[in-house]
């Protein structure tokens, strides 16, 4: 533990040094770390000529693995490329940023889920963090509209996915809505303050405003997947569809609640919303479970017998339990955020923030070490229920180091 903790203190050092040249504003990567995150880039930039074929990840066989404009991690890839353009200060990321983004175009009417938040915002909003383009919120604006035929003023919710059955295949999800849902709030903040409409914005906070009260245990652990009656508009069931089991803590699903009430926080400034925020963070950070380089495994609670899965689940198949560097790196970049905010833990969130990145930036953890010529982060995990994308890079956890990154080295303001 002790060799661990120097470690991660060694590459908590290294951090700074990489940061101390940001205070003007402008690029302030090391040579080192600039090749780590634009070499992988420039390989996959080289072998993606097809724009309605997005990276995604990577097959067994080390080829990159694509989704479609519709898929729900289309928007990442774009993204990534706004944020390194952003960290290196050399514009021909841009190009490449605007052109990828530009492929998304439909996607701002597409209403059959709720991941419109994802593909937009994560384009689109990171273009106009960049310049100012009247388009650009003109798709903003109509992506947040559709998204909002998904909000049921009944269930106070947006709808997640369509009709499904749980993994005991017996229950039935009508309304089901899960955790990843609290992401795509961002996307109808920013709809309202572009266009002035605060139907969005209200939507938002109404939506927080029930996941708070329905999706929370009492210790601040999330369910993945809550199902409403349409009619009352009541509870019917929780559950997870990617968690070990239902009353276990799938590690994603607390980042992206994490994430999801900082970002009502920073909109809406209402206390509620901070302190929520910081019993989520509070709960990750002290799990006696987080391991000791605070990459967390897949789930909490994976393996321990108290926890009883629905899927068909070989204890054989994981005696070494996966990490996922996803939630680390989505994790680490709410809790910079957080620290902005916080007075009392600011030091805490920003120490345990800097511990995840030194650690997503060790040899244990870059895509590099496996020989992977794509991508910058390996060990993530989709979902281990279904059997995919199971320890593999994934454009995601890139997204989020890189954001964490350009938070800890530029000091993004947040004030809105």
């Amino acid at each position: 533990m002790d060799k661990i903790k120097f470690a991660v203190a060694t590459l908590s050092m290294a951090l700074l040094v990489i940061c101390l040249a940001c205070s003007d504003g402008g690029a302030c990567l090391d040579d080192k770390t600039r090749s780590l995150i634009t070499e992988p880039y420039g390989q996959i930039l080289e072998d993606s000529k097809d724009l309605t074929q997005i990276p995604r990840s990577v097959n067994a066989d080390g080829d990159l693995r694509y989704t479609g404009i519709y898929g729900w991690t289309s928007g990442f890839f774009p993204g990534n490329l706004w944020y390194i353009h952003r960290l290196t200060g050399d514009p021909k990321w841009k190009e490449e940023a605007i052109k990828w983004t530009e492929a998304l175009d439909s996607v701002q009417y597409y209403g059959d889920d709720h991941d419109i938040g994802f593909m937009i915002n994560c384009s689109y909003g990171n273009a106009l963090e960049v310049a100012e383009n009247e388009y650009y919120k003109q798709v903003m604006v109509q992506s947040a509209k559709t998204l909002s035929g998904r909000y049921d003023p009944k269930v106070k919710s947006i709808k997640s996915w369509n009709y499904k059955k749980s993994w005991d295949r017996m229950t039935e999800w009508f309304f089901p809505v899960i955790i990843d849902n609290m992401m795509n709030l961002e996307l109808m903040f920013k709809a309202s303050e572009i266009s002035g409409d605060t139907t969005y914005s209200n939507i938002a906070v109404q939506h927080a405003l029930t996941t708070m009260k329905n999706h929370y245990r009492e210790d601040f652990s999330s369910f993945h997947v809550v199902n409403y009656d349409t009619i009352s508009g009541k509870v019917l069931d929780r559950g997870t569809n990617q968690g070990f089991s239902d009353q276990s803590s799938w590690a994603r699903g607390q980042a992206w609640g994490l994430y999801g009430f900082i970002i009502c926080y920073r909109y809406t400034k209402d206390e509620k919303f901070l302190d929520f925020a910081e019993q989520i963070a509070n709960y990750i950070l002290t799990h006696p479970n987080l391991p000791d380089d605070k990459i967390p495994y897949w789930d909490f609670n994976a393996n321990d017998p108290d926890y009883v899965p629905e899927w068909d689940y070989d204890p054989s198949a994981y005696r070494t339990i996966p990490r996922d560097v996803s939630a680390a790196a989505i994790t680490a970049s709410a809790l910079y955020e957080l620290a902005h905010y916080s007075d009392k833990k600011k030091d805490f969130y920003t120490e345990a923030a800097d511990g995840m990145l030194a650690s997503l930036m060790s040899p244990t953890y870059l895509a590099a070490s496996r020989g992977t010529e794509y991508f910058i982060l390996d060990h993530s995990v989709g979902s281990i229920p279904h059997g995919a994308e199971l320890d593999v890079p994934l454009v995601y956890a890139d997204y989020y180091f890189l954001e964490a990154l350009l938070r800890k080295c530029h000091g993004v303001s947040f004030d809105r």
